[in-house]
């Protein structure tokens, strides 16, 4: 009589491991969710820890727009290459801060030609008529200065080494989305609780009048190549 073979159990690949050590029906405090986002960061390359909130807003309503800008306590672990719209003693004072790109009727000759190769745009107010005619360049990529986020300014300084400390810029998208880079997978535990915290506050602070109700509906912490956590957003409030 033939032996029976007992059933092999198969074995897990690296990404079904990750996947598994998440329960996607439990919500995580920020702490669990970042301690589990962390440890599933395993990959050779340092991974972006990324935040995705979905919100109770329609931005195609002018009311349910929401977009800020804030600084988070520990950076975004990304060097922001900055551009910088200015003339004269502003144009030196943005070169000494660390702005990447520096310039005006020049620059714009740069851009149209199809470099747009920086993440930040920051220009002084007597500029503006000149990158209002890169309206349909940076205006795509969400990098058109805007007075309400503080990118357009006399204060260059202060801005461009705001950019370079790793403030961020956050939009909602058609599907009501808000997402952002928190850290990276490096960070302590400590550190990106700390970004994850600061960022939700400055969203809630952004939260447009025309929002009745519930504002934040779920929120996901995950890393590049890790799978979604669920925060508790209870957990948040208190």
């Amino acid at each position: 009589m033939a032996k029976q073979q007992k059933a092999r159990t198969p074995k897990l690949t690296k990404r079904q491991k990750k996947f598994s050590a998440v329960d996607r029906q439990k919500l995580y405090t920020v702490e669990e969710a970042v301690k589990l986002v962390k440890s599933n960061a395993t990959t050779k390359f340092n991974e972006s820890i990324d935040i995705a909130v979905n919100l109770n807003a329609d931005p195609k309503y002018a009311d349910q727009q929401v977009r800020g800008m804030t600084e988070l306590p520990h950076g975004t672990g990304k060097s922001l290459r900055v551009c910088v719209f200015a003339k004269g003693p502003k144009a030196e004072e943005a070169k000494k801060a660390g702005a990447d790109l520096v310039g005006a009727e020049d620059l714009l000759d740069i851009i149209n030609g199809g470099n747009t190769n920086f993440d930040r745009c920051i220009a002084t107010p007597d500029m503006m008529p000149l990158v209002g005619r890169l309206g349909k360049v940076l205006g795509p990529k969400g990098l058109m200065p805007n007075p309400k986020l503080g990118t357009v300014t006399m204060d260059v300084k202060k801005a461009v080494e705001s950019a370079k400390a790793g403030s961020i810029e956050f939009r909602v998208e058609k599907a009501g989305i808000v997402q952002a880079g928190v850290g990276r997978a490096q960070f302590t535990e400590k550190q990106l609780v700390e970004n994850v915290k600061a960022f939700l506050d400055a969203l809630t602070k952004a939260k447009p009048s025309g929002v009745k109700g519930t504002y934040m509906k779920k929120v996901t912490l995950s890393s590049t190549m890790g799978p979604g956590v669920k925060l508790d957003l209870a957990s948040l409030a208190a």
